[in-house]
């Protein structure tokens, strides 16, 4: 029978992160040490996200989560629901009436490339 703390690999899917407190344990247990997959085996966790904590660990001294890297994106998810919409509403609008629209009625600030970007994504051509 595993415990709620052991069973992290039913738990976690693929987009999730361990817990901080979940990465104590693994730097630990590394500082004892113990192996990859010794450290596996006992905290039941996949034997590459141990290698990528330590690795972390050992590069930036801190198993923290870190910013993303890259620019933000300008516009948000509603913010492209809106485009679309915009956009299936009257299909002959110009990239520079759809901003104009965009940002008199929720006002986003965006200009006709970051339009036509973000249009070309949504597969609208042309």
């Amino acid at each position: 029978m595993q415990t709620d703390s052991t069973n992290i690999c039913e738990r976690v899917g693929r987009s999730q992160e361990l817990s901080e407190s979940k990465r104590g344990p693994v730097i630990g247990c590394h500082m004892c040490n113990k192996s990859i997959r010794d450290i596996s085996w006992l905290l039941n966790i996949p034997r590459s996200t141990v290698r990528g904590i330590i690795t972390k660990w050992k590069q930036l001294g801190t198993t923290a989560t870190q910013p993303p890297s890259g620019r933000p994106r300008k516009i948000t998810e509603r913010g492209q629901c809106m485009l679309k919409c915009t956009v299936h509403r009257s299909h002959q609008l110009s990239a520079e009436s759809i901003a104009k629209d965009l940002q008199t009625s929720c006002g986003l600030q965006i200009s006709t490339t970051t339009v036509c970007t973000d249009l070309h994504g949504m597969g609208f051509h042309g």
